[in-house]
């Protein structure tokens, strides 16, 4: 019944997202006039004199491309709470996300605009996509199971905090909301993930559940502790009704085999969201295609930087309208949280242009970010000088990738290591940079908490001339080849591995 009118309520949405095809140029010119009409006063829209732009051209011409630390000390006034800095009034909400090179982490503000025209925008329309792609879907008749994080006081500022993104949502989020979602809003904010764990499955056991939504590493944690506790075999003896899975934050494809050995319905779906602490940028609109959809008319402007030219001084900066089909971006977004030129750091291919279709690449350095712990090279190098500091060890190479959760939910990163001086204990050298990593990584720490998602590392000793050997094999041994640090897959180090004894 319910489902049967939110369809009705939301079908002229679905003629805007049909629209996507045909007005994405105009709907993005549309929101960068909006962006600059909003910010022309704050203190970044008059440094880059937004009330005089009136063409792209004019906007591109206003500043260079940012990373985080060239907007840090405007956010870090921000935070303080100082207003009209890089948006209109005070922003008293920042997602909480990996560091850069010289923090632990990022700060992103996000607005009371951003949160409605972009990140509750992208839920609603994740919503009304799935009913329209399924004419027969009860969704909303039961209850939704949605995964948060937790959030903390912001420099002690009144009504100002910090926290994971799902914590800011949920904190933010329509009461009448609240009658169609578990668990209860005190549940879903503890920042302790195994007492959360337990407290989620005991309440959501008993109610009719229809869709989930979350990052798939938690979620399966989640589900197998309702599993535990019920007794039951598949999550849909407990859960009858179930039909839809809406995941985002890591790649799906090492839990797909995982859900479907705890999920047997037919009637199961899964479709992916990307929404991100800057931004809510893409939806999986065709089910049977993996590219997800540009959302085009949110707060967001995008430009792309195409991944031959990022290491120019001076590279070339596209509009939307601008992209060509199979090259790697980097994605470059302007928002309504005050993020102006902003590169986020994730790479993307477009699979179509009518309309916008993309598939997400990875990330503009190597990276892994298996579980949601944002593991940059810049960490595991710290980390591997501060173990070599402690222990008289000396790496001569080195390379990780994650190893992916087993039935039993258990993973790890996996390190392979050529020493040219090796540790007396090769157990306590592995704890040592397991440590580093926690304390120079908020994500990666909160992944190792209480070893629940992400187990201590293991250490593989390579043995000489194995990367060598390895690059050799390649032919790229020699010349500006060299051996990649972190990966997301184990393409690589499975090679490694097989050539180590």
């Amino acid at each position: 019944m319910i489902t049967s009118i939110a369809r009705h309520i939301y079908k002229s949405r679905i003629k805007a997202l049909d629209n996507y095809g045909i007005d994405a140029e105009t709907m993005q010119m549309q929101t960068l006039s909006r962006l600059m009409d909003r910010a022309q006063n704050t203190e970044w829209g008059t440094e880059h004199r937004f009330a005089d732009v009136k063409t792209y051209e004019d906007f591109a011409r206003t500043s260079a491309v940012n990373t985080y630390e060239e907007l840090k000390a405007y956010i870090d006034r921000m935070r303080q709470g100082e207003s009209d800095i890089l948006w209109p009034g005070r922003v008293r909400w920042y997602a909480k996300s990996s560091g850069t090179t010289n923090d632990k982490s990022k700060f992103i503000p996000v607005s009371t605009d951003g949160l409605q025209d972009t990140h509750y925008a992208g839920g609603t329309d994740a919503a009304v996509w799935y009913m329209h792609n399924n004419p027969r879907s009860r969704m909303m008749d039961g209850r939704g199971l949605i995964l948060g994080g937790s959030h903390s006081p912001n420099y002690n500022q009144k009504d100002s905090l910090v926290g994971d993104l799902s914590a800011i949502l949920i904190e933010n989020i329509n009461p009448v909301v609240n009658f169609f979602r578990v668990p209860k809003k005190e549940t879903a904010l503890l920042s302790d993930f195994e007492v959360k764990r337990d407290r989620i499955a005991r309440e959501a056991m008993n109610r009719d559940i229809t869709n989930i939504s979350g990052v798939p590493s938690w979620m399966l944690s989640v589900l197998n502790r309702v599993l535990e506790i019920s007794g039951k075999e598949h999550i849909e003896d407990v859960w009858p009704n179930i039909e839809v899975f809406f995941h985002g934050g890591v790649a799906f494809t090492p839990y797909r085999e995982q859900y479907k050995r705890i999920i047997t319905s037919p009637n199961m779906h899964y479709m992916e969201t990307y929404n991100a602490s800057e931004g809510f940028f893409g939806l999986q609109g065709d089910p049977s295609d993996p590219s997800l959809n540009l959302m085009v008319d949110y707060g967001i402007f995008y430009e792309f930087i195409p991944m031959d030219e990022l290491d120019k001084s001076n590279p070339t900066v596209l509009p939307l309208w601008a992209v060509e089909k199979g090259r790697n971006y980097a994605m470059v977004i302007s928002t309504s949280s005050g993020l102006w030129r902003y590169m986020i750091g994730d790479t993307i291919r477009f699979t179509s242009i009518k309309p916008y279709k993309f598939i997400i690449t990875g990330r503009t350095k190597f990276f892994i970010n298996a579980f949601g712990e944002e593991l940059i090279v810049d960490n595991a190098e710290k980390g591997l000088e501060h173990a070599c500091r402690e222990t008289g060890a000396q790496v001569l190479e080195y390379t990780a990738a994650p190893v992916f959760m087993d039935s039993n939910g258990k993973c790890r990163h996996q390190w392979l290591i050529e020493f040219s001086v090796p540790p007396r204990d090769i157990s306590e050298f592995a704890d040592i940079l397991d440590k580093k990593l926690q304390q120079i990584n908020s994500d990666y720490e909160a992944k190792r908490y209480k070893d629940i998602t992400l187990q201590p590392l293991e250490i593989v000793v390579a043995r000489h001339n194995l990367f060598n050997d390895w690059l050799r094999n390649k032919g790229k041994l020699g010349g500006q080849h060299k051996v990649p640090r972190l990966s997301n897959t184990r393409d690589h180090i499975e090679e490694m591995l097989a050539l180590n004894p």
